[in-house]
C-alpha cells in the first residue's frame, strides 16, 4: 500500500494560503499507516500549471495526492480536484503541519508528528 499524500496550498511555504485554483506552491506531506506524517516535497509550479490554467485532461503533479488542504477555494476548484481523485478540505489553521494533523484526526486517524 502506498503512503497517503496530502498537499497544502502555501504560497510562502510557511502558512496555509487560499486562492487554491491559482496557487502554484504546495507542501506535500506523506502519512504512514501508523499516522506518522512528514513533509516530503515542496512544489513550485509554473503559472500554466495552476489548476485554474491547467487543462483538465492532462496529467498534473497533484494527481498523486489524496487530499488537498487550503485556506480557501471556489466550487470550481473542488470539482476539478474531485475529477482528479483528490478531496479538498478548507481549513482555518495557518500552520501547515497542524492543519494536516487536524485533517487526519477529522478523518479518524491517530497522528504522530
Amino acid at each position: 500500500m502506498r503512503p497517503m499524500k496530502i498537499a497544502v496550498t502555501s504560497q510562502n511555504y510557511r502558512t496555509v494560503t487560499g486562492h487554491a485554483g491559482k496557487t502554484r506552491r504546495f507542501i506535500i506531506y506523506e502519512v504512514d499507516e501508523d499516522g506518522t506524517f512528514r513533509e516530503v516535497e515542496r512544489l513550485d509550479l509554473p503559472k500554466e500549471m495552476s489548476i485554474h490554467a491547467h487543462p483538465a485532461h492532462e496529467p498534473h503533479p497533484l494527481d498523486s495526492v489524496h487530499y488537498l488542504l487550503t485556506a480557501g477555494c471556489g466550487q470550481g476548484f473542488v470539482n476539478k480536484m474531485e475529477q482528479r481523485g483528490v478531496q479538498v478540505f478548507i481549513t482555518d489553521e495557518e500552520d501547515p503541519a497542524k492543519a494536516v494533523g487536524s485533517l487526519l484526526r477529522q478523518l479518524g486517524w491517530r497522528t504522530v508528528h
